[in-house]
C-alpha cells in the first residue's frame, strides 16, 4: 500500500506560484497513475491535473489548464504540481492520489490519497 505525503501548500498573492510535491513511500510509484484533486470548503473535491502511468498523457481541468503543470520524477518517487497565476478561487484543500489504473480523473478511481496540503490565494 503506497503512502502519499503532500508538501508545498502555503499563501500566495494572486499571480503568484506555488509547486506541490508529493512524496510517495514504495519504489514501485513508477507503476501508478497519479493526479491531483482539490476541495475548497463547503464544495466537492474536484479534479485538477493527472498524470498516466506511462507519463505520456496529461489531463487538466479546464479551469487550470494554461496555468498548472503535473510531473513526476521517478527517481525520487516524487509527483509536482507546478502552479502559476494563481487565482484566489484556486484556494483549496489539494489532494494528491494514485491509481492501479493506468490513467484516469475520476476521484473514485484512486486507490491512495494524502492528507491534503492547503493552498490559500489572496486577492
Amino acid at each position: 500500500q503506497v503512502q502519499l505525503v503532500e508538501s508545498g501548500g502555503g499563501l500566495v498573492q494572486a499571480g503568484g506560484s506555488l509547486r506541490l510535491s508529493c512524496a510517495a513511500s514504495e519504489r514501485t510509484f513508477g507503476s501508478y497513475a497519479m493526479g491531483w484533486f482539490r476541495q475548497a470548503p463547503g464544495k466537492e473535491r474536484d479534479f485538477v491535473a493527472a498524470l498516466s502511468m506511462s507519463d505520456r498523457l496529461r489531463n487538466y481541468a479546464d479551469s487550470v489548464k494554461g496555468r498548472f503543470t503535473i510531473s513526476r520524477d521517478n527517481s525520487k518517487n516524487t509527483l509536482y504540481l507546478q502552479m502559476n497565476s494563481l487565482k484566489p478561487e484556486d484556494t483549496a484543500v489539494y489532494y494528491c492520489a494514485a491509481s492501479h489504473r493506468s490513467r484516469s480523473y475520476v476521484y473514485t478511481e484512486y486507490d491512495y490519497w494524502g492528507q491534503g496540503t492547503q493552498v490559500t490565494v489572496s486577492s
